[in-house]
């Protein structure tokens, strides 16, 4: 039983840092004065405290979405060549595009739908 537990625990605590991770980029993505420089030392702190935790394995969709993001913004960084603003919004869309994939799952449900319903009595 205990084993589950520590599966449930490490799986959810690397689910946080990926997420810590997408936070950290988007809020420095987001910034009007955006500096590529800096953003290159806040993923490189990121990364270091990423894998501090110890890697699991994922099988949702939004799950697997956020791996390919961190894998996407460390070869964005390392790559010197190509304009820092396409990047930047090639990061920022695909950022989105996780958020979009992790909210995807809830949904609004209609209020008073009973009353909009008329039967012809």
């Amino acid at each position: 039983m205990k084993i589950a537990i520590n599966e449930k625990e490490s799986r959810v605590k690397y689910i946080r840092a990926l997420e810590r991770f997408l936070g950290s980029c988007i809020s420095a993505l987001r910034t009007e004065n955006f500096d590529f420089k800096l953003f290159a030392k806040r993923v490189e702190k990121s990364h270091k405290t990423l894998k501090k935790v110890e890697e699991v394995r994922l099988d949702s969709t939004y799950t697997h979405a956020l791996q390919d993001y961190v894998a996407l913004v460390l070869r964005t960084v390392g790559d010197e060549e190509g304009d820092l603003e396409d990047k930047q919004r090639i990061l920022l869309k695909e950022a989105n595009l996780i958020e979009k994939e992790r909210n995807r799952g809830s949904y609004k449900k209609d209020k008073h739908k009973d009353q909009s319903f008329n039967d012809g009595y």
